[in-house]
């Protein structure tokens, strides 16, 4: 393997080798199953009546589902008055361009920032971002949901019974990377991610982790009010 090229074979041996891939890439898909099966099962815990920050001002948590009884929130990280925001989170949250699919799942998926919301409106329309924009900068609903300021980003889901708001899964770091789609077209290319933490054979492209990761400057040009998309 050089050059960033596999070992060449005939037709049999590359299939015989898919096969045994696909047995393990079967065997992942299953488990997963078994986590998401975990997952619905888990107890949740009842939450006060906060209230955030919306465009049109204050408002409750309950009503941020829009009468859905399903709310997915992703906690973007923020630095009061920074031009950029997280590069990680701007590239996250700029996939999630059509979301009208979980209206067919009961279900909404909004962005929770603990920074001022005329800040975060204007950051949203900067970097030509889609979905809905809340504040708890008033409220610590983002540092009990483990999101405090300052400390990072994650996500979380709610269910809702009448004006009553449970929580109900949370994740971080690499967790939360699962629910792009980014990263698994990446990783299915050959070279894969091309970070130098990865296993890959000798030789093949390797670089600085993260380097290849659109920054917000990079979304904003690609996606804000002044691009061509």
């Amino acid at each position: 393997m050089t050059n960033g090229i596999g070992d060449v074979v005939d037709e049999h041996t590359w299939r015989s080798a898919l096969d045994e891939l696909r047995t393990r890439e079967k065997a992942a898909t299953r488990e997963l199953d078994a986590i998401a099966a975990a997952r619905r099962r888990l107890p949740v815990v009842e939450l006060p009546d906060y209230t955030l920050i919306g465009p049109d001002g204050p408002i409750r948590l309950v009503d941020i589902f829009d009468g859905r009884p399903q709310l997915i929130v992703y906690h973007h990280m923020w630095n009061d008055g920074a031009e950029f925001q997280c590069g990680g989170c701007t590239s996250f949250t700029s996939q999630f361009t059509r979301l009208d699919f979980l209206d067919n799942y009961d279900a909404r998926f909004v962005i929770v920032t603990n920074g001022p919301i005329d800040e975060a409106l204007a950051y949203r329309r900067k970097v030509g971002n889609r979905m809905e924009w809340y504040s708890s900068s008033e409220s610590s609903f983002g540092a009990d949901m483990d999101a405090a300021p300052g400390e990072g980003f994650g996500l979380n889901t709610f269910v809702r019974d009448g004006d009553t708001v449970y929580r109900a899964w949370h994740t971080n770091g690499r967790g939360v990377e699962q629910l792009a789609h980014t990263f698994p077209l990446i990783d299915a290319l050959p070279w894969g991610r091309q970070e130098e933490w990865q296993d890959s054979p000798t030789g093949w492209p390797q670089r600085p982790t993260y380097s290849g990761w659109l920054d917000s400057p990079d979304v904003a040009n690609l996606y804000g009010p002044d691009s061509d998309s």
